[in-house]
Formats: C-alpha cells, structure tokens, sequence
C-alpha cells in the first residue's frame, strides 16, 4: 500500500507539479507614488501582464494613492494608458475588464492623517466587495525622505496590523539609504512598523532572468563550477552602462550619483551572486547566507587613489546629435562635483577567489546601453602553436548579458579552415530569445508576484544593504574629501583614469 501524502487541497499550488505555475492568492496591492514615473512604465504594466499571463487571482485589488483630485474611473483610464503603451503582452478586454473591477483611489498627502483613515477604510472594503482575504501589500514608490511619513501613517491608522492567519507587507524602493547610518536608521523606523519577514527592498536586477540564470548556469552544470575559482579566473568585470543622460532625474540624481544608485545595490548583488558558494537551497534564508558571507570579505585597494575612478560627461556629440554635459542638464547645480560615472577594483578575501579581482563600473552616456558579468579566464600556461598563428588570441571568457539581449555567450579559440594551425577567437551564444519560445516576463513581474506569494529570496536582507554600504561607504568619503570627477566625452567609454586603473595590473576594460 502506499505511504504517499495526499494531494494537497488546492493542486494549483501543489509544489511537486512542476507544470503549473505559482499563482497569488487572494490579495490586493496599495501603491503610494502611483502618478510616478516607475508606476507608469513598470509597476502598473506588471501586474496587468500577471494578470493577463493568469497568475493573480480573480479578487485581486489594487489601489492608488495620491495627492490629485481623481476619481477610480480617472485612475483606471491612467492605468489604462500606462498599460497600452508599456505592457509586455497583448492587450485583453477580458483581463483588462476583470483587472479594472478590483480599482480603488483615494485621494490625499502623506502627513494627512484622515486620507490614511479612508485608505483603511477602503482596504477593509475591498476585503467584503473583492474577497482580498485580509491581505495587502503596500508599494512605497516614493522618495526616501517620504518613508519614515508614509509608514508611521500606516501604523497610525491599523493599516500595517494583519488579523489572525492574515498578512501584511511593505515594498521598499531603492536607494535604502544614502550611507550605513541612514540605512540603519531607515531600518529602524521600518522594524517598529513591519517585521522583517513582511518587508520586501526591491531591487530590480535580482528579478532579471539573466541574473537568476547565474546561479542555473553555476550549479546546475558541472561543467563550470570546477574552473571557478583562483587558478583558473583572471579577473571578473561587472559593468552597467548607460547610453542616455540623466533627463529629468536631476532631483532625485544630483548628489547621489552613479555608485550610490547602482554600484551599492546592483553591481554588489551581481557580484555576491556570482562569487558566493552553493547554497544548501535555493530558499531565503540559505541565499542570504551566502551573499552575505561574500559581501563580508570584500575588500578595497589600499589606495583609493588608483583602485577607484569617478567620471562626469561633458558636452559633446553623440548618436549624431549634440547632447548636453551633466553640468548644463536642467536642475543641476554649477559646480556639482556628483559622478556620472563610477570604477573600482575589489577583491574577495577567500580561498576560491584570492588574488582576483573584481572590476565594477556604472556610467550614463558611454558607448552602447548594456549590463554583464564577464568572467575572463587565465591564459593556456603553453601554446604549441606558431605565435603568427595565435598571437591575436585573447582570454577565455564566459559573460552573462543582463541586458539588453539576454543570454550567455562563451568566447574560446578555435582554428581558423585552412591548412595553416591558425586559431582565433570565436564565441558560442545562447540567447533567451532563440532558445525560449516564451518572452521573458520582466524584472518587475517576478519581483510583485513574490511579494504577494510572499516569497522572499531575490530580496536583500538588511544584513546585505548594510554591508554594501561599508564597503561603499568609505570610496564616497574618499571623493568627497577633495577633487572633482574627471570630464569624459559622451559616446566614449569613460574617464581615462578608469582605464589607468586596469592598466596598472595589466589589463584592459571589454568592449561589450
């Protein structure tokens, strides 16, 4: 006879069918910041692409908070107009019909103690009109400085209480912080509110397919986890460029810069991930663990002068247009000394990766849009060929494309057809693209629906934003203590002092 569990009660959540895909339980999502620029281009189309891919619940309820005078029906057309021009997939009466039914808006500002009191009112209606079962979750897509505000409201007003075998969770937005002592303090008016099991720190690149494919690529394969470690990897670059300025970002940009906005967040969660050690499982807990103990043996270069690099763009032409430098874009102050450019050289104090280094740069106009991680190999320790015959061949290299065109492509030697033993480099490619049939979702997709299911693996812990920023925390000091970014053209690759920087060990910067 067999000894086999029974089923579980409901088969769409059943963890042993691989077939299905996770699917939200009844739930509704309250979205403070929601005339912003994130909600419109990326938070509002993912949830009606979840919706339209049948992975939120019929009863599923969002609401908008705001300061304009809108009614629900004024909020559904702009939801309307932010999904028709940026969702992922085709539009669907039916999913749209379904989707708008469960809108809500209040109207108010955040110090406003009586909007607070009709947003609960709303929350608890929606739980007897919708069937959202108690839960919600609230989105602060808002300025930092408005955190503090915007959760002491929701403790005010019962908002942030579940009732018994009910939840309630809070979506944080990057930067979580500006050094370690606002990121601890942030903390500590998000600990008197929310548990740490119920707050979620978005970041978004963790939610990316290539990025989850790191950890597929790594230990789903024995094919790469032998070579990866100090006696077969060189040196790792992670890089995060940008072919665009800043825009309209000169409020929340001027005096955060490029290390503050994605070095301290993306590019050390890109390097924890591919430096970190197999974790047990893949659940939060065994995660955390081990990034944590990555981000804990980081380690800067003795001399900041010349393992870091800090660029600003000037004016210039680029694209075949004529495009401002940072100084002269709107909102930005003479004599701002804030980065547009970013590089440093880090090291991983363990025995895998003694001796290797780590190169991060982040940057706004340089050479082409695009995100990887390349992991560039030693060279052969002998070449039994004619140096003629070989001498252009470069390192070995496994890069991970985050973005744009995500995959993976490998770079070896091979001979080139003909009599002569020539052998040049090639590379092998897999893209998501040719490989799946179906589109990755994005970023955002992935990371609302495990809020709501409330899974919580490709979120940082507070551990983890604490100990990005001691190892960030002391490069902004050092800029900050004198001295400007160096100018660089737009279109180029950065400030010469980038490439100084590399060049001293002997290498050079990818051409992505």
């Amino acid at each position: 006879m067999s000894t086999a569990p029974p089923p579980p009660a409901n088969p769409l959540r059943d963890p042993r069918d691989r077939r299905l895909p996770r699917i939200a339980g009844p739930a509704g999502l309250v979205i403070f910041g929601v005339t912003g620029d994130l909600a419109k281009r990326k938070l509002l189309p993912a949830i009606y692409d979840l919706a339209n891919r049948g992975l939120l619940p019929p009863s599923f309820a969002l609401t908008g908070f705001a300061r304009r005078d809108w009614s629900t029906a004024d909020f559904a057309q702009i939801v309307h107009d932010a999904v028709r021009e940026h969702a992922r997939t085709e539009f669907s009466e039916r999913t749209w019909a379904q989707l708008a039914s469960g809108f809500r808006f209040v109207q108010g500002e955040f110090d406003d103690d009586a909007a607070f009191d009709e947003l609960a009112r709303t929350v608890a209606a929606l739980d007897t009109e919708r069937g959202t079962g108690g839960n919600h979750a609230f989105y602060l897509s808002v300025p930092p400085r408005s955190f503090p505000l915007v959760l002491n409201q929701l403790k005010r007003s019962g908002l942030s209480e579940p009732a018994p075998e009910t939840w309630r969770r809070v979506v944080i937005e990057k930067p979580f912080g500006h050094n370690l002592e606002s990121a601890r303090e942030l903390d500590a008016v998000v600990s008197q509110v929310f548990p740490e099991d119920s707050v979620f720190r978005i970041d978004h690149y963790l939610g990316k397919e290539t990025v989850q494919n790191i950890l597929a690529m790594r230990f789903a394969n024995q094919l790469f986890e032998p070579v990866w470690n100090n006696h077969y990897v060189d040196h790792v670059q992670i890089t995060m460029a940008e072919d665009i300025g800043i825009g309209s970002r000169a409020g929340y940009y001027d005096g955060i810069g490029a290390a503050r906005d994605v070095i301290q967040n993306h590019l050390l969660q890109l390097l924890a991930l591919t430096a970190m050690e197999e974790p047990f499982s893949f659940d939060a807990d065994a995660l955390r663990r081990e990034k944590e103990k990555v981000l804990s043996a980081v380690r800067l270069g003795d001399d900041l002068a010349t393992t870091t690099a800090r660029g600003q763009y000037a004016a210039g032409w680029q694209g075949g247009e004529h495009v401002r430098g940072y100084l002269q874009e709107d909102g930005i102050a003479p004599g701002s000394t804030t980065e547009t450019y970013a590089a440093m050289r880090l090291e991983v104090e363990s025995r895998r990766w003694a001796g290797v280094p780590f190169y991060l740069r982040a940057g706004k106009r340089l050479g082409r849009r695009v995100t990887e991680i390349a992991v560039v190999f030693k060279r052969a320790p002998h070449l039994p060929f004619d140096l003629g015959h070989s001498g252009e061949l470069g390192q070995n290299a496994l890069v991970f494309r985050v973005q744009p065109d995500e995959g993976v492509t490998i770079r070896f030697g091979a001979k080139v057809p003909g009599t002569a033993m020539e052998v040049r480099d090639v590379t092998m490619d897999f893209g998501y693209g040719n490989a799946f049939t179906e589109n990755s979702p994005e970023a955002y997709e992935r990371l609302i629906l495990d809020v709501l299911l409330g899974d919580p693996p490709l979120f940082p812990h507070q551990r983890e934003v604490e100990l990005s920023w001691r190892i960030l925390d002391p490069v902004i000091e050092f800029w900050d203590s004198g001295g400007s970014p160096e100018p660089y053209r737009p279109g180029s690759w950065g400030p010469t002092s980038a490439d100084e920087m590399l060049a001293r060990d002997g290498r050079r910067w990818r051409l992505p």
